[in-house]
Formats: structure tokens, C-alpha cells, sequence
């Protein structure tokens, strides 16, 4: 008897201190609103990035078929806020799958981002509204109220938050503007940047350098964000490639910058160690699109808009995303969550922020 007891007393241990399941899970929005290519019925995809980037299972929205403009979550919180082309602003727990506010503005959303502790959204009214009308608005995470307005004189579009949450950066008209997030104090402005247009960037980890994609050409321009200065302007391939970048996404590690050709369907990749960045490297597509690049947290795989699945260290595409009827999908609005027993520890960007410096969660 005392041995049944004894090995009850080891087995009900073992159970206690057993290891948490981890689930690493990319979380895709269709259909993309600025891509209907490789769209699929409106909702949440979700894949397995562990096990072959296999299609687990669908959240059916029918707020989707709006056509989804950004994309970002909240580890904290446990929640993920998506914008829509018909000035919906949403917000649904990733941990149960329920939407727990949706709210329309007048003037539209874009590309929003979410402060780390999930308190405030930052939400651009998007790159179709004109001067006099544009601005980033701050809404209140819990609830969706608007509590204030950052006015710009050009079209607001993109928005990324710094990894700290001390800053968060918004890019308009050939401008990129810094937004102290405690009194949302406009900090900085570096104008004119980018080359045209307003179009993707991405910050460092540090919050002292941007790469804004260029209007004009394949390239991009490096700002130092401290003095408010461009330093640098780079051109991919032979420096002729006369088309937009769209996507511009660091390695979380930050010794490459990828940048997408989405017209030419490719990915260029620079040595970001030196500056200004060197071109070493590139990867052809199997599809064009709205263009986009960004990264796992671990930096294993590169997520663009297409169905391609890259492997960041070889630079081949080892998988492909599907549907659940098997059709391959994409878009341009996705991140990564990692979850540990049910419960989110960590979650990715829509932008490629680097991270250099900033430890995963276990």
C-alpha cells in the first residue's frame, strides 16, 4: 500500500510541475483591404507555425468583409484591434475569440498601433482623407472612445509603436512624426522623407532610427529620430528600379533590413551592422500584391504578403499558407502570438520593429 501511495505522491508532483503547452500561432486577417489577392470568406486565419504553418482553425467576422486595413495586438490584454476600410474600429480577446467592442468614426481608420501596456490605440484616419480632415486620434483600448486628436497637415496612414511605448512614430504625407505617448505630444517632425507619397517604415529597438520605404524607387531612407535628420538614402539592385517600396521590416535581431518590390515580386535584404545598409541578398516571390515584410519573434521565419513562408536564415520559402479547403492565402495584416497554456505571453507586430536587445518572454 505504501508503495501505491508513495507513487501517487511522485505521479501527482510531476502533473504539478509538468511543462506548459505552448502554442506559436500567426494570426492572419482576409480579406486584406488594400489586396484582393489571395483573399479568402472574411475572418481571422490561424496557423500553426510550429507544425508547417498548418491551418488550425477560422474566427468568422463578418465585420471583415469591410476589408481589413491594420492589424495589431496586445499581449497585456489579451487583445487584438482591427480597422476596416468602412471606418470600423474593432476589438476582439485573442483568448476567447469574442469581439468586446466595435466602434465606427466619421473620418475612417488605418494602420493603428497599441501602446505595450494596452491601454491606448493610436488611429491614423487614413491616407484618403485630405488635409483638414487628417489626423491620428487616441482611443481609450478598454472601451473605444476617442480621448484625443493629434492633427497633421498631410494623409495619415502607417503608424508603429515603440517598443518601449514611450514613442510612437506616424508616418504622412513625405513626413515621419514622433508622438511622445504620456501627453501625446508631437516631439518631432522630419519632413520631406521617403521621396513621395506615404508609404511603410520601421523603427530600431533603441527608437533611434527609421527606414521609411521610398514612392519612387525600390530603396528607402535612414533617419537618425534624435536629431530629426535624414542620413540616408539607399537604392536597390542597379539604383534604377523606378517603382514603390512597399514594406520595410528589420530583423529582430536588427543586423538585416528587408524591403519589399511588390511589383517586381521580390524581397531585398541589406546588411543593417554598417550604415548606410549594404544590399547582400535577395528573394524572388511567387506572387506581386500590396507588399509587406516582417518577421517571427524568434526571427526563424519571414511573413510577407503572399502565401510564401521564408526561412529568414536560408532565404527559401519552406511553406506555403493555406486555407482550410486547401487554397493558398494572403494578406497584408497578420502577427504572431505565442501562447502557454491558453494564455497569450507575447505577441508580434504587423511592422518589422527590431528588437535588438529585447529578450522573448519564456
Amino acid at each position: 500500500m505504501k508503495y501505491i501511495l508513495l507513487f501517487a505522491a511522485l505521479f501527482g508532483s510531476m502533473v504539478l510541475h509538468a511543462a506548459p503547452v505552448k502554442s506559436d500561432l500567426l494570426y492572419l486577417a482576409s480579406p486584406d483591404g488594400a489586396q484582393p489577392e489571395g483573399s479568402t470568406a472574411t475572418g481571422v486565419l490561424i496557423f500553426d507555425v510550429a507544425n508547417g504553418h498548418k491551418f488550425v482553425r477560422r474566427i468568422d467576422l463578418p465585420i471583415f468583409k469591410e476589408g481589413i486595413r491594420g492589424f495589431c495586438a496586445n499581449a497585456r490584454t489579451h487583445r487584438a484591434f482591427y480597422s476596416t476600410t468602412n471606418h470600423t474600429l474593432g476589438c476582439i480577446d485573442l483568448e476567447t475569440d469574442k469581439v468586446v467592442w466595435e466602434k465606427k468614426y466619421v473620418n475612417g481608420c488605418d494602420r493603428a498601433a497599441v501602446t505595450p501596456d494596452g491601454k491606448k490605440i493610436y488611429v491614423p484616419t487614413g491616407w484618403w482623407v485630405g488635409e483638414g480632415g487628417s489626423e491620428w486620434f487616441v482611443v481609450d483600448a478598454e472601451t473605444g472612445e476617442i480621448t484625443g486628436h493629434i492633427p497633421v497637415k498631410g494623409q495619415s496612414h502607417n503608424t508603429v509603436m515603440g517598443l518601449d511605448g514611450k514613442f510612437v512614430y506616424c508616418g504622412s504625407e513625405a513626413t515621419l512624426m514622433t508622438v511622445r505617448t504620456s501627453d501625446d505630444a508631437v516631439v518631432n517632425v522630419i519632413s520631406p522623407i521617403g521621396e513621395s507619397g506615404v508609404f511603410p517604415f520601421t523603427v530600431n529597438a533603441a527608437g533611434t532610427l527609421a527606414f521609411v520605404c521610398l514612392g519612387k524607387h525600390i530603396g528607402f531612407d535612414v533617419a537618425d529620430l534624435a536629431s530629426g535628420k535624414v542620413i540616408h538614402r539607399v537604392l536597390a539592385g542597379d539604383g534604377t528600379l523606378a517603382r514603390r517600396t512597399h514594406g520595410a521590416g528589420l530583423t529582430p535581431d536588427e543586423k538585416e533590413l528587408w524591403i519589399s518590390d511588390q511589383d517586381g515580386k521580390r524581397l531585398y535584404i541589406f546588411d543593417a551592422t554598417v550604415m548606410p545598409p549594404n544590399e547582400t541578398a535577395h528573394v524572388d516571390l511567387s506572387a506581386g500584391g500590396h507588399g509587406w515584410i516582417t518577421f517571427s519573434l524568434d526571427g526563424r521565419f519571414a511573413w510577407t504578403h503572399t502565401p510564401d513562408v521564408i526561412d529568414a536564415r536560408s532565404r527559401q520559402i519552406v511553406a506555403t499558407l493555406k486555407d482550410e479547403n486547401g487554397k493558398p492565402v494572403c494578406s497584408s495584416k497578420f502577427f504572431e502570438a505565442i501562447f502557454y497554456d491558453g494564455k497569450i505571453q507575447n505577441v508580434s507586430d504587423q511592422f518589422g520593429v527590431g528588437r535588438a536587445g529585447k529578450p522573448l518572454q519564456p
